[in-house]
């Protein structure tokens, strides 16, 4: 029998890109299906799925509470629409026009340099942002690692301020003050700091760092016992959280859940304005409608992702890249190593794959072979002359036909 993919004429590919959302994501495991199909059989109150998901979800990680969303944007959406409001529905009903509300709040804070694409969906709200601190490319030109001011952020955050948006992972710490001040400051003030963590699992102690009560530190601990050379050495016991007040993730990257799901874990009383203005409520949140299906498949990705020996799981990235690293790494004009971290700033390994002039064929053409490829590959670019390899979306053997595809090529 052909497959649903066979019939549409698509071809599937190997993902050695990574949890990006044009690749569909990551691959959801048997337990996430299973609870789909499940939830898929019967009707039920939707606010009270809801309502108890994020009991559970809050449970498992050290959390006041937690809100499944239509994913990472929905959760920038609803979690930016609660600090502006609170609980007060005549505040919801004026937004996306929060200027209109007498003596309120509209105002969002964020580094320049922390500036990403997906930033968007806090403006939908209608606020107001305030950049602070040098640029990206600033940064990139020769500025010091701490480029913003603590000053600077006290100096901004004034009564028209609704919060303070961080985005984490080490590619988006250059030339920001860290999360633990920001916090700091924003709370003198009674400001709230929501962290945007879309792609930051792992590590998976990033569920309980930024905001809750602290936990385990599983994936320092993986991370050392395999000898990584980045692992912190002692490997810390148990992760502090940085006091922030929500923090968001995607529920179709690392956590292996929904692709059109999300994730916002944090205070109880945000929490609880989140889901009066969400679906199926007529807010602001209302068109970012996420299914009961997708609300038991986050329950189960979070249990299942939380089951995981992160041991075997750390090794087995390490793995993957070497064997590719090993496959191409004596060809002519081709020069392979392992990059630290990945693309989000994760702490995780991929292969770097370079070609000199005497490689034989550019980067360009490289990719196009490989797409032609049986089965296609997909691959991210590295600078204008190699590709990455990234080991978090292949399943075991992936690695075998991506080394394969790019020694045949190659030589």
């Amino acid at each position: 029998m052909s497959t649903i993919y066979e019939r549409l004429g698509v071809r599937p590919v190997i993902n050695g890109v990574g949890t990006v959302t044009r690749l569909g994501g990551s691959l959801m495991p048997p337990p996430v299906l299973d609870a789909m199909l499940e939830a898929s059989r019967h009707y039920v109150s939707l606010p009270g799925l809801l309502a108890a998901a994020g009991w559970r979800i809050a449970e498992l990680t050290h959390n006041e509470a937690a809100y499944i969303t239509s994913g990472a944007a929905a959760a920038l959406v609803l979690s930016t629409a609660a600090c502006i409001t609170g609980d007060d529905p005549e505040k919801m009903a004026l937004l996306p026009y929060p200027q209109k509300i007498p003596g309120g709040r509209y105002k969002v804070v964020m580094h320049r340099c922390q500036r990403i694409g997906y930033d968007f969906a806090v403006r939908q709200v209608g606020i107001e942002l305030i950049e602070i601190g040098p640029s990206r490319a600033e940064v990139r030109a020769g500025a010091t690692e701490r480029c913003t001011r603590p000053e600077t952020l006290e100096a901004t955050i004034d009564d028209r301020t609704a919060a303070v948006l961080y985005i984490a992972g080490a590619n988006n710490a250059p030339g920001a003050l860290p999360v633990e001040e920001v916090v700091h400051i924003a709370h003198a003030r009674g400001v709230p700091v929501v962290v945007d963590a879309a792609a930051q699992i792992p590590p998976v102690e990033n569920l309980w760092r930024f905001t809750g009560q602290g936990g385990p530190a599983p994936w320092a601990q993986a991370l050392a016992q395999i000898g990584a050379p980045e692992a912190a050495s002692p490997p810390p016991e148990r992760i502090e959280p940085a006091g922030a007040d929500l923090c968001l993730f995607s529920g179709g990257k690392g956590l292996c859940g929904p692709q059109s799901a999300g994730l916002i874990l944090g205070r109880a009383d945000l929490i609880a304005a989140i889901a009066r203005q969400a679906n199926p409520n007529a807010l602001i949140g209302r068109p970012m409608k996420v299914g009961k299906e997708e609300i038991c498949g986050m329950v189960a990705a979070v249990e299942w992702y939380l089951s995981l020996d992160f041991v075997a799981l750390a090794a087995r990235y390490e793995r993957q890249v070497q064997h590719v690293i090993d496959a191409v790494a004596e060809l002519p004009g081709v020069t392979a190593t392992r990059s630290w971290p990945n693309e989000a700033g994760q702490p995780m390994p991929r292969a770097l794959i370079a070609l000199g002039p005497d490689a034989g064929l550019t980067r360009d053409e490289l990719q196009r072979r490989l797409l032609e490829d049986d089965p296609p590959i997909e691959l991210a670019n590295a600078g204008a002359d190699g590709v990455y390899v990234n080991p978090q979306d292949l399943r075991d053997g992936d690695e075998v036909l991506v080394a394969d595809a790019l020694r045949r090529i190659l030589e």
